[in-house]
């Protein structure tokens, strides 16, 4: 659930307040009744930063429901390869 943190709330109550955010709600924390800072999930703040996701990392997240991989291994012979000079 989105919430709105006083900053001395947010600070007497930081790890509910990462909970919250962990659950991919974004937490906004107001000063004097403005909105000065917003904690999201790192992956939200990749994702709105633009940042790729490196291939290690795609592998190694979360399981993708409804993909199957299927590798084959190729029957094809290898390339010969000249290591002369």
């Amino acid at each position: 659930m989105l919430m709105r943190w006083q900053v001395q709330e947010a600070k007497q109550r930081f790890s509910e307040l990462l909970r919250a955010a962990a659950s991919g709600e974004p937490q906004i924390v107001t000063k004097h009744g403005e909105e000065i800072a917003v904690v999201l999930t790192m992956s939200e703040y990749r994702r709105l930063k633009g940042e790729r996701m490196s291939f290690t990392d795609y592998l190694l997240q979360e399981p993708q429901v409804g993909i199957d991989f299927d590798f084959e291994r190729s029957r094809e012979l290898p390339r010969e390869v000249d290591l002369s000079e």
